[in-house]
């Protein structure tokens, strides 16, 4: 492994010495966050540093949906938030899914409209009858923020439609849909390295803070330091705010090996969302699980576990594959950022020190947001 002292004369004036701008973390909010910074002072010297090989947080490991809200959730947030503050939060959402497409591109991250359902089991009439009694509501408010009307429906013919077994039908959501993670993440690596700014791989910032006019960055090349930085790490977060509301919760994901004629396309949420799959190149992508051991999910540690996938594996079976035969191919971690909240923390922590994290789950669609408002803090 190298370390600081290895590197040479030429090797340090381009990426490490003098940086106006480090940036913790390259997933969407840390690239977005360098990306406005960069276009605001073009002279300005940005550096992106990442712990991982890859991206190692939920950026490059999520589900790939552009959600903004289903009923169940919106019924439990508001029982929870006054009205204002979720269809904020909703607003908030949509606003930032825009904003990913005029960023990115729709093309390019393979963006899909194919609506989503929030799937309600057979035993879950009263919450049927429920949502439906605020459907008109939901709807109603959704126009105002997004000028669309009747975003929301119940569709009691998800059984036959799909081959679902044990559900008694779904609401759908025509405006939500589907990305293709690794494409976006792609497109945004290419565009912060045509702005000129430098990404470095495998360096892990172990601790940070301020020391006179720059910004002291612990790491295992040595120290290196910044006029800013910029804490975009979202569940591993933690370490650098000690005292703030925010906690790590991993989500686990599996794939399965490509299905003949697979019956479905679209997002699909389930028992209040903590259950999500969705079609993805004749395959089938679930996740979830995570209610099943909040405690035990509650980790940074990227790893997946016994009791979550045999539960992923039962749902495939009994619900959304129940005659079909399947093997998985992949199985995976990714570790969001959660807190009482679901609004986002961006601000100053020291002087020149600043973050954008606590992403709730929802980094594909607030992230782009999270990153230009936390650049434009800096300025």
């Amino acid at each position: 492994m190298l370390n600081g002292a290895t590197f040479s004369y030429w090797e340090r004036k381009h990426f490490i010495d003098s940086c106006d701008l480090i940036v913790i973390g390259a997933g969407i909010v840390g690239y977005s966050t360098a990306l406005h910074f960069k276009r605001s002072n073009p002279n300005a010297k940005v550096l992106i540093l990442e712990r991982g090989l890859l991206p190692s947080g939920a950026s490059s490991k999520n589900a790939g949906f552009t959600c903004f809200g289903s009923p169940t959730e919106l019924a439990d947030d508001l029982q929870q938030f006054d009205a204002s503050t979720v269809w904020d939060t909703v607003a908030l959402r949509l606003e930032g899914l825009r904003y990913l497409e005029e960023i990115i591109g729709a093309k390019n991250m393979d963006l899909q409209i194919n609506g989503s359902w929030d799937l309600i089991r057979e035993d879950e009439a009263e919450v049927q009858k429920e949502i439906l009694e605020h459907l008109p509501e939901f709807n109603k408010a959704l126009e105002k923020i997004s000028g669309e009307k009747d975003v929301y429906s119940w569709d009691n013919r998800v059984n036959s439609k799909f081959g679902f077994q044990g559900v008694l039908g779904g609401f759908k959501n025509r405006l939500e849909g589907q990305i293709d993670t690794s494409k976006m993440n792609a497109v945004y690596y290419q565009r912060v390295i045509d702005e000129g700014i430098s990404v470095l791989f495998g360096i892990e910032a172990k601790n940070i803070h301020s020391q006179g006019d720059r910004v002291i960055i612990e790491s295992q090349l040595g120290e290196i330091s910044a006029t800013q930085v910029a804490i975009c790490t979202n569940g591993f977060a933690k370490q650098f705010l000690p005292e703030d509301d925010i906690a790590p919760a991993r989500a686990q994901v599996l794939v399965t090996h490509p299905i003949d004629m697979l019956p479905f396309e679209g997002t699909f949420h389930y028992q209040k969302g903590y259950y999500y799959f969705r079609n993805i190149d004749g395959r089938v992508l679930l996740g979830g699980g995570r209610n099943l051991d909040f405690e035990g999910e509650t980790t940074t540690d990227i790893a997946i576990s016994n009791k979550i996938q045999d539960a992923l594996l039962e749902l495939l079976s009994d619900v959304i594959l129940p005659n079909t035969p399947f093997t998985v191919d992949h199985s995976w971690a990714g570790i969001m950022g959660v807190g009482t909240t679901k609004k986002p923390i961006v601000k100053e922590i020291q002087p020149n020190l600043y973050c954008g994290v606590r992403l709730g789950g929802m980094g594909v669609a607030i992230g782009s947001l999270v990153g230009k408002q936390l650049a434009h803090l800096m300025e």
